[in-house]
């Protein structure tokens, strides 16, 4: 019971860093950028917004946003942060789905439990490269765009894009230690257990023979 609690919250750990990290990836609201005060930023349109994808100005009354479209003259942050969280968004669906079908509660016909093992290491080891991606990401881009810009505060989509891996590092380390070998050991101990109750059908016999050439003597 409690192996299933464990794989049960290890698996909603997982889906729930998964959405943070889609969430950050498809949002712009990364690091807040300024050279002077907040309201002051906002009276001279020179509060910016920036993401991997596009950096907003916002003011009193405006909300103007501009596509990063110039891939190779974007900085190397820039262009490691997208490719690092598209692969962990990417990697994130088929880790979930893994976990899913490796759940108790669910059986695929006749599946033996080293199948449902199995596949769960292995989702639970692509929710710890999410995870890593989602690290590396969100460490990586708030570091380079203070030393280009000067950062002023961090966004919606970075403080997702920590959760995000906070919750995938716990789920995916949940799931890849819950789920071992143990649980096929039943299977076998009950054969053996078959194999000795039927053997020993035959003592009572034994017994009842020499009991009776005894009371014969």
């Amino acid at each position: 019971m409690a192996n299933s609690c464990l794989q049960l919250g290890g698996f909603l750990l997982s889906c729930l860093g998964w959405l943070g990290i889609v969430i950050a990836t498809s949002t712009t609201d990364w690091v807040n950028i300024c050279k002077y005060g907040l309201n002051t930023c906002k009276k001279m349109d020179e509060l910016e917004a920036r993401g991997p994808w596009a950096y907003c100005v916002i003011s009193t009354g405006l909300y103007h946003c501009v596509s990063l479209t110039q891939i190779l003259d974007l900085p190397a942050y820039v262009q490691t942060t997208r490719a690092l969280m598209i692969t962990g968004s990417i990697l994130g669906l088929p880790a979930v789905v893994m976990l899913l079908m490796s759940m108790p509660c669910i059986s695929l016909g006749n599946e033996p439990q080293s199948s449902k093992n199995k596949r769960a290491i292995l989702g639970g080891v692509l929710i710890l490269i999410v995870a890593i991606c989602g690290l590396v990401s969100t460490i990586w881009f708030p570091i380079g765009a203070h030393h280009e810009h000067g950062l002023m505060s961090f966004g919606f989509s970075l403080y997702s894009g920590w959760v995000g891996t906070i919750f995938s590092l716990l789920g995916g380390s949940i799931v890849a230690c819950s789920f071992d070998s143990s649980s096929s050991r039943p299977y076998q101990e009950n054969n053996h257990f078959y194999y000795s109750k039927q053997g020993g059908s035959n003592l009572p016999a034994a017994s009842s023979t020499n009991h009776a050439k005894s009371a014969h003597v």
